[in-house]
């Protein structure tokens, strides 16, 4: 077979690949998903706190952000909401993100949870972040986002115990 056929052959079980399944396969809009939830939408009791440890790299996974999501959502609950960056995560609180300037999205997203860790500041939440954690990757503590407190390695642990003793909701976030 010659390099025309051969290329001709590919071009053809491109366009019969293409033409397998119809596509879209389901019109935008279309619910493909259930709606039920199953459980109650919970509100906080008189004061309930809801503490996130976070061990997660921005943009790495999703575990970050969602879990920043998760405690502006429990903001908005009514919980007193904490969030605790620590390792790697450390890296989440820097305000110096964005290409190819600060604050500029050098891909959509990039800056997703600069945005979603001010909205948590500004409606109430406390966001610590771990000095070591930063100097384990060369971030300062002059660059975390307004707002985040920056907190001594020690802590981590003694924060744990902390809100455990106040009876927090206590969810732990890791990346793999």
């Amino acid at each position: 077979m010659s390099d025309i056929d051969i290329d001709q052959q590919i071009l053809d079980n491109i366009e019969t690949s293409r033409n397998e399944i119809p596509h879209p396969s389901q019109p935008k809009g279309t619910n493909m998903y259930g709606s039920t939830k199953i459980f109650p939408d919970y509100k906080a009791e008189k004061s309930e706190y809801y503490f996130q440890l976070v061990h997660g790299i921005a943009h790495e996974s999703s575990v970050s952000f969602v879990a920043t999501l998760q405690a502006i959502r429990a903001l908005r609950k009514g919980f007193t909401s904490v969030l605790y960056f620590y390792g790697p995560g450390s890296m989440n609180c820097i305000a110096n993100r964005g290409f190819p300037t600060t604050g500029a999205d050098g891909f959509p997203g990039e800056t997703n949870i600069n945005n979603a860790l001010e909205t948590f500041i500004k409606e109430g939440g406390t966001v610590f972040c771990c000095r070591f954690g930063l100097a384990l990757h060369g971030n300062r503590e002059e660059d975390l986002i307004e707002g985040v407190i920056p907190c001594h390695p020690l802590d981590v642990q003694d924060a744990v115990i902390h809100y455990a003793r106040k009876g927090a909701i206590i969810n732990s976030t890791y990346m793999v």
